[in-house]
């Protein structure tokens, strides 16, 4: 167990680092990020800050030194960096790490667990997409394996036509079969040192140009059925990894149960309403987690909840969605509100 006063260091320095930061300081934590951007928003709240390229494994050595417990706050961090770190230092594992890097193993993981995720195809040629394409159909979805988030390195393709005039990107790439569903949910848990499992409530999530722009409890009726399964197999993850944190999994609401979309090794932005509308909140039970401490109770606060992202300038309306009752507002500290960023976040909460 880590004791209050000691370091929580912290791979990446964005928004979920700087509410990790936050939630650590509560429980008597300071918190040391490292990251390459020097303008992070974790800078602005952390003890400490490290700002070196991932590439600095001396950097990294001394960052390890003196934390007594490292964690990261996306999936993006370079493996190397993350195997610089002890590993009984580390949680989540760069197993953990590994496998959500790269969506294809990600799938394929999802599979052996007992998961069924879309219909899938490893594409690194034009061949391996006609060849995808012409076995899975069309529409589907031509996604980069690794670095997309946010709807970013995706393509949608309608039809053969259309993937036989596709450019191709140089990265390792996969090819995803559209899931007509009802609706998007995510399954949250949290799991500590000793094995112990404790779930939120699942948020239906809509997503606006592949980012989420809401997340609302309770579900609808559709994904309320299908939670149990889903809940089950993102346990049976959990449990694969050997797992210490907040683990995130995303899930298609379907007519023939849930279908697996990816996995977050992380607390998570469809998460975020977990702050004010759970007793515990995910950034609380993360950081609970890795210290070796007794997991928080993860009860709803009141029945009716729904958080809403502010993206690019979506960020002017701050003010006005605080006029409204049980409204609260997170923002992440960026200067430059650009298309797609997303700028804070407001949750309402209500009986």
């Amino acid at each position: 167990m880590i004791a209050a006063g000691g370091t929580i260091g912290i791979l990446g320095g964005g928004q979920l680092g700087r509410m990790l930061t936050m939630a650590a300081a509560q429980l008597g934590y300071r918190c040391h990020t490292f990251d390459p951007n020097a303008d992070s928003g974790a800078a602005d709240v952390c003890a400490e800050f490290t700002s070196a390229p991932w590439a600095d494994r001396n950097a990294l050595a001394r960052f390890a030194e003196e934390c007594d417990v490292v964690t990261y706050e996306f999936e993006n961090v370079p493996l190397g960096a993350a195997r610089t770190i002890p590993a009984d230092k580390l949680f989540p594992s760069a197993r953990a790490l590994e496998i959500a890097q790269d969506r294809l193993h990600e799938k394929a993981f999802a599979e052996d667990q007992g998961g069924r995720p879309a219909p899938y195809a490893q594409v690194d040629s034009l061949d391996d997409l006609m060849t995808a394409v012409g076995r899975i159909g069309a529409p589907g979805i031509l996604k980069t394996r690794r670095d997309g988030y946010d709807g970013k390195g995706q393509w949608r393709i309608d039809s053969e036509r259309e993937a036989e005039a596709l450019r191709l990107p140089s990265s390792s790439l996969i090819y995803e079969g559209f899931v007509r569903f009802a609706a998007e949910f995510s399954v949250i848990l949290v799991r500590g040192q000793d094995g112990e499992v404790r779930f939120w409530d699942s948020a239906q999530n809509v997503h606006n140009d592949g980012i989420l722009a809401t997340s609302c409890l309770p579900p609808a009726s559709v994904i309320a059925a299908q939670i149990p399964a889903a809940r089950a197999l993102a346990e049976r993850i959990a449990a694969a990894l050997g797992y210490v944190g907040v683990l995130s999994c995303e899930f298609f609401a379907t007519e023939h149960g849930p279908v697996f979309n990816e996995m977050a090794p992380r607390v998570h932005n469809s998460g975020h309403w977990t702050i004010e509308g759970a007793v515990t909140s995910q950034f609380e039970n993360h950081v609970r987690a890795i210290c070796g401490l007794p997991l928080g109770d993860t009860a709803l606060v009141l029945p009716n909840v729904q958080m809403t992202n502010l993206i690019g300038n979506d960020v002017n309306r701050a003010n006005e969605l605080l006029g409204t009752p049980g409204m609260h507002l997170h923002l992440y500290g960026k200067s430059e509100a650009r298309e797609g960023r997303k700028m804070g976040h407001v949750t309402r909460v209500w009986a």
